[in-house]
């Protein structure tokens, strides 16, 4: 009967588990993204400037903020998506799916959608993330179907 209790516990805490906010993390300390978008490898800017824990979906993050290629400004809004969280003793790896809309404001104007990977070391001693390393690979396609690039980012 205590074996039984004891799982009992166990599954009732991971089925209540919240996965711990990490929104700061897309931040990425107030710098852009810095990566290249096109066969030209054009360089791409991405900064963040709000990031959101989904309160129904803990593996969800809702962000804004502008892009930046050449002299093209532009906001946007969308989401990054927690899919597997893999953990060692010194090392943590997140992956995941991003999908970002600009503003419709013409034909340089599209959606971001990719994947992206999130690595990070965990100090013991002072209890502290080190060393993040965020790569976000995808596309980017103009609303108009017209242009389709790939593209590639990571912070600072």
């Amino acid at each position: 009967m205590k074996k039984f209790l004891w799982i009992l516990i166990l599954a009732c805490n991971f089925a209540w588990a919240q996965m711990p906010d990490i929104s700061n993390v897309w931040l990425n300390n107030s710098k852009p993204y810095i990566g290249t978008i096109g066969d030209r490898g054009q360089e791409l800017k991405l900064k963040v400037n709000i990031s959101e824990q989904n309160k129904k979906n803990d593996q969800e993050y809702f962000i804004s903020g502008y892009s930046l290629v050449d002299e093209n400004y532009a906001k946007f809004e969308g989401k990054v998506t927690i899919t597997k969280y893999r953990d060692a003793k010194r090392k943590g790896v997140v992956f995941g799916e991003y999908e970002l809309a600009e503003e419709a404001k013409g034909k340089h104007s599209g959606i971001f959608k990719g994947r992206f990977v999130y690595t990070f070391r965990w100090n013991k001693k002072t209890e502290k993330i080190e060393g993040q390393y965020i790569e976000l690979i995808g596309d980017w396609k103009s609303y108009d179907g017209s242009l389709d690039f790939k593209t590639r980012l990571k912070n600072q």
